[in-house]
């Protein structure tokens, strides 16, 4: 047989596998027979065919509703969104679970699975947080409800990466003010970083933002707020000293400290004369 035919029914033959493969699912959500359909969308879940088997458990949990099958069904359709990775979904059905069977063995499976599911659905750090919030509450709640729990270990993963994430979102915003000259927001953004993070292995270097931060607000100040503004340089550079004295960026910011207080001493002489 000629090179080009072997290959043209070689196409067809695949082409006619994959329309009958799409075709398959269509023909059991045609049928009206709920065991036919719930055994084949255990047949494809099975195979992790995840897509088919949750079209197929869509169809059936209007008719499952208050029968034995609910709750195994409600299960694995919640996975199947969570296996097909469109958490928003998963934390519905998941959460959806818990309602419904609150007193079922896998209540503290599905609970935990429904934080993950907010967890995964978050952005990056970069984006909006309040799913990153949504998430955290969901997984303080797990951890209050199921002290003991065998997931509690990876929950508060979960909950260290959410903190950091938001605590990169904070202080990635003093960043951004501090770039843009915008001095005094600067300060007050890398000091709520600081009140909400003070145990950070950062901390020291928001400390040496403020005081960068403050040196710059107070050198674009008019004169009669310098002498205040860069007293605030020498008080957030002793800060820095006190709190983290093996902080690498103190010799960073006595250049700043030793500025400041030269220009202190300098308005004061002239405040003296005037």
């Amino acid at each position: 047989m000629h090179t080009t035919m072997r290959k043209l029914l070689l196409l067809a033959s695949l082409s006619g596998l994959l329309l009958s493969s799409c075709g398959g699912v269509d023909t059991y959500l045609k049928n009206k027979d709920a065991n036919v359909r719930l055994t084949k969308a255990n047949e494809y879940y099975e195979k992790r065919t995840w897509y088919k088997a949750n079209e197929l458990y869509a169809s059936l949990i209007p008719v499952v509703r208050g029968t034995k099958n609910h709750e195994e069904l409600q299960y694995r359709y919640a996975y199947s969104f969570y296996n097909m990775k469109d958490y928003l979904s998963s934390s519905y059905q998941f959460r959806t679970f818990v309602d419904n069977f609150p007193s079922s063995k896998r209540a503290e499976e599905c609970e935990f699975m429904y934080a993950v599911s907010l967890f995964k659905d978050a952005p990056k750090f970069t984006l909006d947080q309040s799913s990153t919030v949504k998430a955290m509450a969901a997984l303080y709640t797990f951890t209050s409800l199921y002290k003991d729990s065998k997931f509690t270990a990876e929950a508060n993963k979960y909950l260290d990466i959410c903190r950091e994430k938001l605590e990169q979102k904070e202080a990635g915003a003093a960043k951004l003010y501090f770039d843009m000259d915008q001095y005094k927001a600067a300060i007050v953004a890398y000091k709520s970083a600081l009140d909400e993070y003070p145990d950070s292995e950062n901390a020291d270097y928001y400390q040496y933002m403020i005081i960068r931060s403050s040196y710059h607000y107070a050198t674009h100040s008019r004169p009669d707020k310098q002498e205040e503004r860069f007293a605030e340089v020498v008080s957030a550079f002793n800060m820095l000293k006190e709190q983290y004295p093996q902080s690498t960026f103190i010799k960073n910011a006595e250049g700043l400290h030793a500025d400041a207080t030269v220009k202190i001493n300098k308005l004061r002489k002239n405040n003296e004369h005037n």
